[in-house]
């Protein structure tokens, strides 16, 4: 039987801890999306065309990927204590970069800079995972995911009336400036009343950085294939800003972008054979194994689900402006339910997964956020607005418990490992929503709810080869013997 997290009870440390977690997440998200509400005043202030603000949207989201793959290896090794706090600090940095920008390439170079914040979800992955039992982990993991995703529409709402009150043609510049100082404080604050772990407990770390590490040549192989398309989705970014398309590269950088990646996949993949060649050749021992399926179900899950939240995120506003013929305004307070939402529905994924059991949550979530976007393929300028808005808000339950559901799991995986694997798993959200948005360029609005559909149509047969978390965790402590973890 599962125990709600009691959210006041603040004489738990247990319970402190999750609340530092959220609010430095929350504050990477207000930072991440500070120039979104404020990108009129930006385009005006810079007389930007339409292709430039799509560059910079663009940009925001490209260094995302392989940043979480990179904090996810850094928490693994030195605590979320330092890397958390080391990341607001650096970020704060490349927020007044943007802030007092006064060129276009500086706004474009600080916004792609920018996107390092993202990373920081994967962060409190870890933390939260090593402060709850698993029979609390999916609810207190689903209010760190949900409250802290709340940061995007916080910065919606109060930046534009922030940078009113500073007024001027640089009031935009104060208002987002004033993200990053929020950051920097913060990230002093969390170093100083963070832990990793509740007292006595041991923080576990890989036995080598630079990969996950497997338990089998056949995982070995698979852990290389997922690595593919992580790569492809910034191929697929590099395209975008190319001359085919929105113009922001040139033929020849564009190219140079190609040969990096082909580069930079080529050390990744040496990295993952380093790390795992030695245990490999020897036979890793039965302890040390865990199935790497786990992680690759989980990583197409997050796709599906986080992926299309953000993809749908950015266009819902322009498809309630076309579709009903409402003004901008209207439009956006009537698609912003769809990312209020997380506030309730992912901690409601993560109690159903402790609830309920891990696999047969996430696969109804799955099967709910499908039948969800067929219905909105649906929709029309004849359907009754206030049924469409109920229809969207549905839809977007199920798909943020189902973010619940994926990282109620990832912490019982392999505790060592888990800002790896949570890393792994977030940054195949970002893919998601890079492939989906790149469909939307494409279709119309209708076949793209399909297709998104149609792929967690697919993902619920992947997630049935999950197998349920059971027994213990083994982790061997510095001096030898070996810990159970429970993961029931």
């Amino acid at each position: 039987m599962s125990s709600p997290v009691n959210v006041l009870d603040l004489s738990s440390p247990p319970v402190r801890t999750l609340h530092l977690g959220w609010i430095a997440f929350f504050i990477t998200f207000v930072v991440w999306f500070s120039h979104a509400p404020l990108m009129a005043h930006i385009r005006e202030a810079f007389d930007l065309n339409s292709q430039q603000v799509k560059a910079l949207l663009i940009l925001n989201v490209a260094l995302t990927i392989p940043a979480r793959i990179v904090i996810g290896m850094l928490v693994d090794r030195f605590g979320p204590r330092v890397v958390f706090s080391m990341l607001l600090v650096v970020s704060s940095f490349f927020c007044w970069g943007f802030a007092f920008a006064t060129s276009y390439e500086m706004l474009a170079l600080f916004r792609f800079l920018g996107g390092f914040v993202g990373a920081g979800f994967v962060i409190g992955i870890r933390l939260i995972g090593e402060w709850f039992p698993a029979r609390q982990v999916g609810m207190a993991q689903g209010i760190y995911g949900g409250w802290g995703n709340f940061g995007s529409a916080a910065a919606a709402m109060s930046l534009p009336t922030l940078a009113l009150i500073f007024g001027g043609d640089d009031g935009w510049r104060y208002a987002i400036a004033c993200t990053g100082i929020l950051s920097l404080s913060y990230g002093i604050f969390f170093y100083i009343k963070a832990h990793n772990t509740p007292q006595g407990s041991t923080y576990f770390k890989p036995k080598r950085s630079g990969g996950l590490e497997v338990s089998s040549w056949g995982d070995f192989y698979f852990y290389l294939a997922m690595t593919l398309p992580l790569y492809a989705a910034l191929a697929v970014l590099s395209w975008r800003l190319s001359p085919t398309n929105l113009g922001l590269l040139s033929q020849n950088a564009t190219y140079a972008m190609y040969l990096g990646l082909v580069v930079l996949l080529l050390i990744q993949c040496s990295q993952i054979w380093r790390v795992n060649r030695d245990a490999l050749r020897q036979g890793v021992p039965e302890i040390d194994r865990y199935s790497f399926k786990q992680v690759a179900a989980l990583d197409w899950a997050y796709f599906v689900t986080f992926g299309s939240e953000l993809a749908v995120v950015s266009m819902l506003p322009l498809f309630y402006m076309e579709t009903f013929e409402l003004s901008a305004v209207t439009a956006g307070l009537l698609a912003s339910g769809f990312a209020f939402m997380n506030l309730v529905a992912r901690p409601s994924g993560g109690y159903f997964s402790d609830r309920f059991g891990r696999k047969r949550s996430l696969s109804f979530l799955i099967v709910g956020l499908a039948v969800g976007y067929l219905l909105l393929s649906q929709i029309d300028s004849g359907w009754w607005i206030p049924l469409a808005v109920v229809a969207t808000m549905a839809c977007s339950f199920f798909v943020q418990a189902g973010e619940g559901a994926v990282f109620a799991m990832v912490p019982l995986i392999k505790r060592r490992m888990t800002g790896q694997i949570a890393g792994m798993t977030g940054a195949y959200g970002n893919v998601g929503a890079v492939i989906y948005l790149t469909v939307l360029t494409f279709v119309d609005a209708s076949t793209f709810f399909l297709v998104i559909a149609g792929s967690a149509a697919v993902c619920f047969v992947i997630v049935q080869f999950i197998e349920e978390p059971s027994g213990h965790m083994h982790e061997t402590l510095p001096d030898g013997s070996v810990q159970l973890i429970d993961v029931a």
